[in-house]
């Protein structure tokens, strides 16, 4: 491993990647400490109790939002912005045809991404302020409208930031500042059980027990996330010219988590909602039904899986076009051996897609509702230790070390993932 790494290290290119990721960590580290001005952090941080939708935001945010920074929105916008550009993709024509025409068209679908997270974050922060209006200072039009204004150029500087260690660093930014956020929790979580064994709440077996469950849920989360169901294809020889071309096999790699963590995202924002907006309305019976919606009641859990089933049929339907897919093949003298190109490749691939879908959908269900069971097992309360964060963490950084790999072997050295 160490010589794997001084590899790396050997790579000008590779080595400069690396520590201007490393750099605009500590930029983004050092945002979440400057304040918005007019707000008494105090009363945020009253708010952020396990279970709601603050505490969940403040979790991707690395503690800017309990600290009421000028990145307590993190990336969120950014993210809602690409999910509906991808949905809107799918239903409206230009914007389809400008997917299909390769980089000039992603470069206008990312130029209205920017457009839409900065709408977005406006959007939100008008929202945020005058929710949290208990904590201004001096609550008013103007203040709310600072504080607005702060927030969304806060969301817009980290878009930016992001767009920049995607150029000129490793990996995929925005994936990448999310990570950074979530990874800087872990400190913070390590500290509350060495206070809890201080303090004699929790005994070095509940501890012990919580790592190996940790360490199990990771192995988990990777064996599913590389899982694929691989369909082979035979393209025909076809003669062009003086040239032959196909001949050849290959394989069509379908993923068992292809919606990855969206689903987990779609159903927790439905489900907290309900109880985040009971937080500020004064009523009995509204209080009463926010309750059965706690987190971790068996309604709540109940209804958080099949609403993470049915997000995970819903958004693999709309981000991948099986029609399409055999369509090209057939256009490309592709096929599946023993099967006819067109209709009854499609109709294979759809029933093949919808099995490991469903497959897909159970895993990221067990992982949502587990960190419930951890706690109840382990008696370690207010440390999250959640299937968003962990399918998050583990995602980018198999995509940031596979992007490493790639470019160590195209320098010729040896690749340090065994």
């Amino acid at each position: 491993m160490l010589s794997a790494l001084s590899n790396i290290l050997k790579i000008t290119e590779l080595r400069q990647k690396v520590l201007f990721t490393l750099a605009m960590f500590l930029v983004f580290r050092a945002g979440t400490h400057i304040p918005v001005p007019g707000v008494n952090p105090a009363v945020i941080e009253q708010l952020f109790t396990t279970g709601n939708l603050f505490g969940f935001l403040d979790l991707f945010s690395g503690g800017a939002l309990s600290k009421f920074s000028v990145f307590a929105m993190s990336i969120t916008p950014y993210i809602n912005a690409s999910i509906i550009m991808q949905l809107l993709t799918v239903v409206v024509p230009k914007f389809e045809q400008w997917a299909k025409e390769g980089e000039e068209g992603r470069k206008k679908i990312t130029q209205v991404t920017r457009y839409g997270t900065v709408l977005l974050g406006f959007i939100q922060a008008l929202g945020m302020a005058y929710g949290l209006k208990v904590a201004i200072i001096n609550p008013g039009i103007a203040s709310i409208l600072l504080i607005a204004l702060t927030l969304t150029a806060g969301t817009t500087f980290l878009m930016w930031l992001g767009e920049q260690i995607t150029d000129k660093g490793i990996g995929n930014g925005i994936s990448l500042i999310i990570f950074a956020g979530i990874v800087s929790r872990l400190p913070d979580g390590m500290f509350v059980i060495y206070q809890y064994l201080k303090a004699g709440t929790i005994t070095i077996f509940n501890a012990v027990l919580f790592a190996i469950i940790a360490v199990a849920m990771i192995v988990f989360v990777i064996a599913i996330s590389q899982g694929q169901r691989k369909i082979p294809v035979q393209y025909a020889k076809r003669v062009v010219g003086n040239r032959m071309y196909g001949g050849h096999r290959t394989h069509i790699p379908l993923k068992v988590n292809q919606a990855g963590v969206i689903p987990i995202i779609f159903a927790s924002s439905v489900l907290m909602f309900p109880v985040t907006i009971a937080q500020f309305i004064n009523v009995d019976w509204v209080k009463t039904v926010a309750g059965w919606f706690a987190w971790g009641t068996p309604l709540q859990t109940t209804l958080y899986v099949l609403l993470i089933i049915f997000f995970t049929y819903f958004y693999t339907a709309v981000t991948m076009n099986i029609s399409d897919m055999a369509e090209n093949m057939k256009k490309y003298g592709g096929f599946i051996p023993g099967l006819r190109p067109g209709k009854p490749t499609a109709d294979y691939l759809d029933r093949i897609m919808t099995r490991i879908t469903l497959a897909g959908a159970i895993f990221l269900a067990i992982i949502a509702i587990l960190p419930n069971f951890v706690a109840w097992a382990t008696n370690i309360q207010g440390v999250y230790f959640g299937g968003t964060a962990l399918l998050i963490v583990v995602g980018v950084a198999l995509d940031t070390m596979k992007q490493i790999e790639a470019l160590v072997l195209m320098r010729h050295y040896q690749g340090f993932m065994k």
